[in-house]
């Protein structure tokens, strides 16, 4: 499975963004999928990720009521819409995807792929 990761710019604080994943497999669904992101002398962290039929959901603290994660299985796409925006979600963010139905853990994710990097200015 090939990601791509799109959709990333330069906005300011309370802006919003959306983040597109396309996915190279469509013939094959069953995985769960998620977004990460690595900001500049961080370590990688969770955003978000969801179950492979979009029916289980999981944010980070950090995001939660501001991002929302959503899929469309028929396009083989996964999306992150980031509204109000703050400095602190400036990061390279990447997609994911994992052999099991859904997981909250990183390790258990692979091909990540380019990233695409958000840029939020105060």
């Amino acid at each position: 499975v090939q990601l791509q990761a799109f959709g990333g710019g330069l906005v300011q604080a309370g802006d919003s963004l959306r983040l597109s994943c396309a996915v190279s497999e469509r013939t094959q669904t069953r995985f769960g999928m998620g977004w990460f992101r690595q900001a500049p002398g961080k370590d990688r962290e969770i955003v978000s990720v969801t179950s492979w039929n979009g029916g289980r959901t999981y944010y980070d603290d950090s995001v939660k009521g501001r991002f929302t994660i959503s899929r469309d299985i028929a396009k083989g796409t996964l999306y992150l819409q980031m509204n109000s925006l703050k400095p602190e979600d400036t990061a390279i963010y990447y997609c994911a995807v994992t052999r099991r139905l859904y997981s909250e853990y990183e390790n258990e994710y692979y091909s990540w792929g380019k990233g695409t990097l958000v840029t939020v200015s105060s």
